[in-house]
């Protein structure tokens, strides 16, 4: 069994913002060699997640305002007492969404259905640099 691990770096906005980060994960299984296993995308951060959406405006702009009515932005959050960042609702959408994802290669492709991309999601108050984790494992 082959095990393998790489990385995706992106800059973002915060504030729900949304890449595609699906033709940079099929690379990494593409160049691992692996044709049958699974990949698992993990965000190392407590502000950020990872899902699978149909990337398109519509239902992005939809999932940020229902993640809006969930973990509004603009109510106390015991987080920000303590710390004083006002980003407590950006830790609480992040743990609703997940960290990471993990997707079954079959044939050297990614398992995905015809509008899922695999995506990430900044939720916090500011700009950062992100790094996916992308972990490829099988034969």
């Amino acid at each position: 069994m082959t095990v393998r691990a790489d990385s995706i770096s992106l800059s973002t906005r915060g504030m729900n913002d949304t890449h595609d980060v699906t033709g940079e994960v099929q690379r990494a299984v593409a160049d691992s060699g692996v044709t049958h296993g699974t990949v698992t995308v993990f965000c190392p951060g407590s502000t950020c997640g990872v899902t699978t959406i149909e990337f398109e405006p519509g239902v992005v702009g939809d999932l940020g305002d229902c993640l809006d009515r969930i973990a509004p932005r603009d109510i106390p959050y015991a987080h920000d007492a303590a710390w004083g960042d006002g980003n407590g609702f950006s830790h609480v959408r992040s743990s609703l969404v997940g960290p990471s994802l993990t997707v079954p290669i079959v044939d050297g492709a990614l398992t995905l259905g015809t509008w899922q991309q695999i995506v990430l999601i900044d939720f916090d108050n500011r700009p950062r640099r992100r790094r996916l984790v992308v972990q490829i494992m099988g034969e």
